[in-house]
């Protein structure tokens, strides 16, 4: 029933192991550069965001010369965000005139709730998740 082939080609375990372990090595280097390429995509919808929020508020500066009456509730029904992006995205604004702009996410956010984006109007530039690799080594210790 059984008949032994004579030459038999095959690998042997100790090649197999080093093909394993090559494999290994590379997942253990691609998982993380993935993982932050992930994050930083996250990141970017929440930018996205604040970028269009911020355009509301500006047009609305500029049409009444205040943003006094106008809120943040006022400034999202403008700005006619995604439902996708408000589900996953709470915002708020800090001062009148703003100067700062803040995303921090929901429950409904894949990586969880309280993770934050903001823009800085003094600095001109967007911190937070995804962006600034120490407040993600902060999250990540919470």
């Amino acid at each position: 029933m059984f008949k032994t082939f004579k030459n038999q080609k095959g690998f042997s375990l100790i090649e197999l192991l080093v093909v394993v372990v090559i494999i290994a090595i590379l997942a253990a280097i691609a998982v993380p550069i993935y993982m932050n390429y992930v994050r930083n995509a996250r990141s970017t919808e929440a930018q996205s965001a604040i970028a269009a929020i911020r355009s509301t508020y500006r047009v609305h500066y500029q049409t009444y010369g205040s943003t006094d009456d106008y809120d943040i509730d006022k400034a999202l029904k403008d700005t006619q965000l995604g439902n996708r992006t408000q589900k996953n995205w709470e915002f708020e604004v800090v001062g009148n005139p703003p100067d700062k702009y803040i995303a921090t996410s929901t429950a409904d956010f894949p990586e969880g709730e309280g993770k934050q984006v903001w823009y800085d109007v003094d600095d001109a530039e967007y911190h937070g998740y995804g962006i600034d690799k120490e407040v993600d080594q902060e999250q990540k210790l919470d």
